[in-house]
């Protein structure tokens, strides 16, 4: 057996050099003038900072709508838009006009804000963009500026080949998604709503992958959210001297309660995207255990056996149920004093379609003590059931896919995270997560040091949404 494994995995090896050789040929490929474009204005759009810190959105969506400009678009439908209080949170918003006025419109979203980076943390400099060894480097490479810079290049090639669509192709790049002060989508939708307003909207949130050989996995489209809620959990006490402990101890009291509510499980709960991603992934799963799992659990959502072997995995633990989870804590003001304060941030991401304040209720009998107080830390986001998955969304989307990535499985899947689809699709336009950028079994380190793309992935996830936008731009 030893020998027999060491001669397979020598052959691996020698098929994975030949492979990296043949796709070190294919990128090293001249690039045709578009790519190449393409490529030139991607730089410009990653190399801009637009952290909360130190950066500017302002900057890069003027940037991107010279090139709009350059392209032929009219000045009227090419906008950068902020508030005054913050002139460096702008956002981009342009129109490529369509035949049809009453055909309605398509948003393209993306947010060109990114999360703070340090250069002395990094191998490189995140904000110049590296390539090597066919990824591309730099905070922004993938979120979210790969697909900004994909619906910039498309409105630009759409232009200069005098593409007119059937309906308008409305360009949204925000700002303020990652966090800080300002959001500029809400801010849009309730002080320039005729910019956001659109039959649906494409924006980013889809969980696209590669496989750990860097071959394509699986095509995501993204339906529905998770909303986030963050709730303050508080006890607070007369407190006194240390050397005269009592059982009263406002530490002990929420100690306890995060304690009951770190061992329980809300209920199992599936919606028709994560029904239908745990049924696709059935069928492609290695794993025997958890393929079959799967299949039981969207055959009986009861089945607590098949629901336990898919908790062991966070990420589908978190699109079964609501979860909620204690991520900070502080307490006490002296260390000679019994604590006069205690308390907890939860952070909860609740599944569509369920209120925040029935959560907080929940949350009181789960933590099961009055000396808890339990209050929401903001105003909930807006709350909407997940976007239906239509023939005219799934069509054109799997028409696409077929010629690019034949053979892959188009999966729909629900968001545990957050995005800017919360406030669109609660405004009224239905938003899906559809990019076809496809990240590593690591998410390409998004969010985190030393983030990157596939470059493969890139322009193919270019080529795609390029095709796709135009189907349905044109469609019904």
């Amino acid at each position: 057996m030893r020998g027999k494994s060491k001669t397979i995995l020598m052959t691996a090896a020698a098929m994975s050099a030949l492979a990296l050789a043949g796709a070190a040929r294919a990128q090293s490929a001249p690039l045709t003038a578009d790519e190449t474009a393409f490529r030139g204005l991607y730089k410009e759009l990653v190399e801009i900072n637009t952290t909360a810190s130190a950066g500017s959105c302002t900057a890069a969506a003027e940037a991107m709508g010279a090139r709009l400009k350059a392209a032929g678009l009219p000045e009227a439908d090419v906008r950068v838009l902020f508030p005054p209080e913050h002139p460096k949170a702008g956002a981009l918003v342009a129109t490529l006009r369509g035949k049809d006025p009453k055909a309605g419109a398509i948003l393209l979203m993306a947010h060109i804000d990114v999360v703070e980076a340090k250069r002395e943390d990094w191998v490189r400099d995140p904000f110049k963009l590296v390539e090597e060894d066919g990824y591309l480097y730099a905070r922004g490479a993938s979120d979210d500026k790969a697909m900004a810079a994909i619906f910039t290049d498309g409105l630009v090639r759409y232009k200069k080949e005098g593409f007119q669509p059937k309906r308008d192709i409305k360009l949204a790049l925000t700002c303020g998604e990652e966090g800080g002060q300002f959001n500029s989508v809400p801010w849009l939708l309730e002080k320039h709503p005729e910019t956001m307003k659109a039959t649906f909207a494409l924006n980013e949130g889809d969980d696209s992958r590669l496989d750990d050989k860097g071959q394509p996995k699986l095509l995501s489209i993204q339906v529905g959210e998770k909303v986030y809620m963050d709730y303050d959990l508080e006890v607070t006490n007369p407190g006194g001297h240390s050397s005269r402990p009592t059982k009263d101890n406002a530490i002990y009291h929420l100690a306890n309660g995060l304690g009951r509510l770190g061992a329980y499980d809300f209920p199992i709960a599936l919606n028709d995207a994560t029904k239908s991603y745990f049924e696709q992934n059935a069928r492609i799963e290695p794993d025997a255990e958890v393929a079959g799992a799967m299949a039981a659990l969207v055959k009986n959502p009861s089945d607590a056996a098949a629901a336990a072997i898919l908790a062991r995995d966070p990420a589908r633990n978190s699109m079964m149920r609501t979860t909620c989870v204690a991520t900070m804590v502080n307490a006490g003001h002296a260390p000679n004093a019994l604590p006069q304060r205690a308390k907890a941030n939860v952070n909860c991401r609740i599944l569509p379609g369920n209120d925040p304040k029935v959560i907080r209720d929940q949350l009181e009998q789960i933590v099961a003590d009055p000396a808890i107080k339990i209050t929401l830390a903001a105003e909930p986001d807006p709350v909407s059931p997940p976007p239906p998955l239509t023939p005219q969304i799934m069509g054109p989307a799997t028409k696409v896919a077929a010629k690019i990535w034949p053979g892959v499985p188009f999966i729909p899947a629900m968001l545990t995270g957050a995005t800017d689809g919360r406030f669109t699709n609660a405004a009224g336009t239905v938003t899906y997560g559809l990019s076809g950028l496809m990240a590593g079994p690591d998410g390409d380190n998004i969010h985190g040091l030393n983030e990157r793309i596939q470059v493969k992935a890139l322009m193919n996830g270019r080529r795609f949404l390029y095709e796709v936008v135009k189907l349905y731009a044109d469609g019904k």
